[in-house]
């Protein structure tokens, strides 16, 4: 620190039995706008399966995957396999991934408002990209400005929330950002199952209607106030002050304040937060950024939400009936994620993630086993078998849409302390978009080449992340997302890890100037 003194790295002293507010109206308006974003990036999980399967979409931009679809002695599982067609929906999240980390000192210096922001407008310009494409090259630049606004909003929008919620409440409040993702999958499938018929133009209106949320989002997101942490953190005390008195609601937030000007000092005094985030005291937070988005993915579940509908075409269902079968799993996760904001700040975070953890293997099992004994290379399901497979997946969903879905997002957004909160942020959402462009990438190739094994190679990943649930995330119901430091120096691991105060104060010197 300057002048050579030193201090406790962050916020010193547990004073969350002193923080009062409440769940104010414009905390919920604001982060409804906030949380729009979500819908957003569920609009382009979901338009692009039901897209994909579309005679008119694949006739003028892949139509070796058009004649391969037409031919009815095609294997079952490696019609879709085209790596041009995966491009299409991966190059997205790869632009996402870049675009994230671009966001990181951003959303710190200039605050949570302006990425997102610039989150919508790159949105509005890959919708109208996507919408008016002409050949196949407009159409992934389209995507890759739409991976653009995926980068900031999901860097951004899960900060925003957790910080304006207030702490007993949080789990339930960040998330609105995943329920407004689910919405978007929903919506998506809807508006799919009905284009699907306004052949052969139908796909321009799919894409072209991700312009309302955008809209809504930029011009929303110019009315939003910052968050009073992030307000704090670049000077302006005073204004946060009073900003979190108003959306808490009450004028003694005194204890929420010190914690939050104790976090801003340290903040101010990390020059570089991504060198600072490998350093002892951030081990937990960084293992938690990389890992929990990485099981998000290898949960399986945007294979299914991406490849809905070619999954349930694949297994011999008519067209329309995969895109109400998709749309279906859509509504389900809907409600799941409803259930899940009602459940996590009683249950707690530990909870929905093992018991969600426990249900999606046994699905995943279940549909391996039926697709193994029932459906062979040029097979079809029988309706019986075909029912089943998809109540077996909507009740998948249902056990992601507690779990994994929202708690994902929720855990490593609330977990790091504010000077390295945009970087593991970052690092989260470049973890989650690298390995959802993996998935997207590679995913009808492995349907091809595991066949019905690419649900035990998914149900065997949910193995893993149930136990490393258990064994070492620690529960956060209930503790202020500034004093979060202090949950790790009690946990049985990771405290051997993260050192205690001594420790900090006598290596503060050489970290002030990282």
């Amino acid at each position: 620190m300057p002048g050579g003194s030193f201090a406790p790295a962050g916020v010193a002293k547990d004073r969350a039995e002193q923080y009062q507010g409440r769940l104010t109206g414009y905390v919920i308006v604001a982060c409804i706008v906030a949380a729009t974003g979500g819908s957003l990036f569920g609009y382009d999980i979901g338009i692009s399966g039901g897209v994909t399967s579309m005679d008119g979409f694949l006739e003028k931009f892949f139509k070796t995957v058009y004649k391969k679809k037409k031919l009815a002695h095609e294997n079952n599982y490696c019609k879709y396999d085209n790596q041009g067609l995966s491009a299409f929906t991966s190059s997205l999240y790869l632009a996402g991934l870049v675009s994230s980390l671009v966001a990181s000192p951003i959303t710190r210096n200039y605050g949570r408002r302006i990425s997102i922001i610039c989150g919508g407008i790159s949105f509005l310009i890959g919708a109208t990209l996507n919408a008016a494409a002409v050949n196949v090259i407009m159409l992934i630049l389209g995507r890759i400005m739409l991976g653009v606004g995926i980068g900031f909003g999901n860097q951004a929008i899960p900060l925003y929330l957790s910080e304006m919620a207030p702490t007993h409440l949080r789990g339930g409040v960040n998330m609105m950002f995943q329920l407004a993702t689910t919405l978007g999958i929903f919506t998506a499938n809807m508006i799919n199952y009905g284009t699907s018929r306004l052949e052969p133009w139908g796909w321009r209106l799919s894409l072209g209607l991700a312009l309302a949320p955008a809209l809504v989002m930029t011009v929303g997101g110019m009315f939003l106030p910052e968050t009073p942490n992030s307000m704090i953190e670049q000077g302006s005390i005073d204004k946060g002050r009073k900003l979190l008195e108003k959306i808490r609601g009450v004028e003694n937030v005194n204890a929420e304040f010190q914690d939050m000007v104790d976090a801003s000092e340290f903040a101010n005094s990390i020059k570089n937060p991504f060198r600072n985030i490998l350093e002892r005291r951030n081990r937990p937070q960084l293992v938690m950024a990389i890992f929990m988005p990485t099981f998000q993915i290898l949960t399986g579940i945007n294979s299914i939400l991406f490849y809905a509908p070619v999954l349930f075409q694949s297994m011999g269902f008519e067209g329309d009936a995969s895109l109400y079968s998709s749309a279906l799993t859509g509504g389900v996760l809907c409600l799941s994620t409803v259930l899940s904001i009602a459940a996590v700040d009683k249950l707690g975070r530990r909870f929905l993630l093992i018991s969600g953890g426990i249900v999606m293997i046994t699905c995943q099992v279940i549909v391996a086993i039926i697709l193994g004994v029932k459906f062979g290379e040029n097979q079809v399901l029988s309706k019986g078998y075909s029912m089943l497979v998809v109540a077996v997946i909507c009740l998948f969903v249902i056990a992601f849409g507690w779990s994994w879905g929202p708690l994902g997002w929720t855990v490593p957004s609330e977990i790091f302390p504010l000077e390295t909160r945009s970087a593991g942020q970052s690092i989260t959402v470049a973890v989650n978009l690298f390995f959802t462009f993996v998935i997207a990438q590679s995913f009808l190739a492995m349907l091809c080449a595991f066949k019905f094994g690419i649900f035990l190679f998914f149900a065997g990943w949910i193995t893993v992340m149930t136990i490393f649930v258990y064994v070492f995330l620690p529960e956060t119901k209930g503790v202020p997302i500034e004093e979060m430091i202090l949950l790790w120096r009690k946990h049985w691991f990771w405290k051997k890890i993260v050192p205690e105060y001594a420790e900090e104060e006598s290596s503060r010197g050489n970290n002030s100037t990282v």
